[in-house]
């Protein structure tokens, strides 16, 4: 049945354009020429707007665009959602087993892959319906409905296209991570320096206002300011957690290795704190942020709803959440909201770690990264733990004393600093900062070791990399 299931993916995928593998070894820096093309592509047509559609205006999903590396009225206006939902939900039911797919086999990857990219596509599609015709941009007229929406599905696949060139062996790491990092990178440097005047008198940008408030004499003015507007406890609450993040990426355990084949090779395995990376955070956040837009949708065109009552409802003027499970959802924005509502900040808490954890559990599962995978892979590339057994028992029972801890472990506390950071109004949100020093960090770490394969390739063939 599963293979079924995703066989009628696959086929639908044939007829889809797509991003061959390259057949040849691609070089470093050709990797980073093409990363770069992939990057400008995204920035442009973050910055195209798309016809049809008037400009400015209250943004209802201004709290979801970091996640989604999205832009209100343009070309990337839906992101990397769909990409992101897409997985989210085919992932949900490979590790439930509902579909019993085998990760760790070439053709049922394969299958997994193809079926991911035609579900993105078709979560384009629907959101792209959503957006256009569930009230999110007013009354369209029909003809100007269809071309808004032609022009999200259009943006859609190439979106999904350049993540498929980045992760294909293009370029480096994926288009998702490089898409996020550009968006958080882009919302950290105008919280910092936005020449805009404020609500308050000074410039939106908490640099400048600083400056401002020096040359004035109220530097409390801008310790923590109204509205949300950034203000230096969002500027050293991310400082902070830029440090705390990198210190932890640099936490792990090193399992002794040795190469069967030759004898006097040793190495070691490392088990990282933060195993599974940022992607509980991601799948999280996607959960969240879908939720908040089919509660934003059904507020909108039919608030009186059961289900709309239960998602809760949204202020369509200023984008925030006013009751519901959505409210429990979203995080309180600043020190002054988690004093009013405290027990929000505890159950938002609560529920972002408790959804990380099970995302971080799942996640090992599929991706492949249980002790059972890890002890099988390492058989397989020939390496074994000096002083056992080169069986896969010893090994899964050694691997068995860290792997499950630190899952649990890293789920719970890139949950925590995800949601702390929020409560500091951290400049480009808790998540964003979270995931973007991830990124960047296996940016430096995939760097360097392309870097050190191109300099010594003889390394990559006695390892077989």
């Amino acid at each position: 049945m599963a293979g079924k299931f995703f066989e009628a993916f696959a086929s639908l995928a044939k007829g889809l354009p797509e991003i061959k593998k390259p057949v040849r070894t691609v070089r470093f820096t050709e990797k980073l020429f093409w990363t770069g093309i992939v990057l400008i592509v995204y920035l442009i047509m973050a910055e195209t707007p798309l016809y049809g559609i008037a400009l400015g205006g209250q943004d209802p999903f201004a709290l979801m665009r970091v996640i989604f590396a999205s832009r209100r009225g343009t070309l990337m206006e839906l992101g990397i959602g769909p990409i992101v939902t897409a997985g989210l939900v085919l992932q949900l039911l490979v590790g439930s087993k509902i579909i019993d797919l085998d990760m760790s086999k070439p053709r049922d990857r394969a299958l997994f892959t193809a079926a991911n990219k035609v579900f993105a596509i078709i979560m384009t599609a629907f959101e792209a319906l959503v957006y256009v015709f569930g009230g999110i941009y007013g009354h369209l007229e029909l003809n100007i409905a269809l071309i808004v929406f032609l022009q999200l599905l259009a943006a859609g696949i190439i979106v999904t296209l350049l993540d498929e060139l980045v992760q294909k062996g293009w370029g480096i790491v994926s288009g998702i991570s490089l898409f996020i990092a550009a968006g958080v990178a882009q919302q950290i440097f105008w919280s910092c320096f936005a020449p805009i005047v404020a609500q308050d008198g000074y410039f939106v940008g908490a640099i400048l206002a600083l400056f401002q408030a020096i040359f004035s004499g109220q530097v409390a003015a801008i310790i923590i300011r109204p509205w949300n507007l950034p203000d230096m406890t969002g500027f050293i609450s991310m400082i902070i957690i830029f440090l705390i993040i990198i210190y932890l990426e640099g936490l792990r355990v090193e399992i002794p290795i040795s190469y069967a084949r030759f004898r006097g090779f040793r190495g070691s395995y490392p088990v990282k704190f933060f195993y599974v990376s940022n992607i509980p955070v991601i799948l999280a956040s996607a959960l969240f942020a879908d939720l908040y837009f089919f509660s934003s949708v059904l507020s909108s065109r039919f608030p009186n709803s059961f289900i709309a009552s239960f998602l809760g409802t949204i202020n369509r003027t200023t984008g925030t959440p006013t009751g519901g499970l959505i409210y429990y959802l979203t995080p309180p924005r600043n020190l002054g909201s988690v004093l009013v509502d405290p027990i929000r900040a505890l159950i938002y808490t609560l529920i972002l770690v408790s959804v990380c954890v099970l995302f971080s559990i799942t996640w090992v599962e599929v991706a492949g990264l249980s002790s059972r995978d890890v002890a099988k892979q390492l058989i397989g590339a020939g390496l074994q733990v000096p002083g056992f057994r080169r069986t896969e028992k010893p090994i899964k029972e050694i691997l068995d004393r860290y792997i499950p801890t630190v899952t649990i472990l890293g789920g719970i506390t890139v949950g925590l600093i995800a949601a702390v950071a929020d409560f500091f109004n951290t400049f480009g949100t808790g998540i964003g900062i979270l995931l973007t020093t991830g990124i960047m960090w296996q940016y430096y770490q995939l760097l360097v070791r392309e870097r050190i394969e191109e300099m010594y390739p003889g390394i990559s063939k006695i390892l077989g990399i």
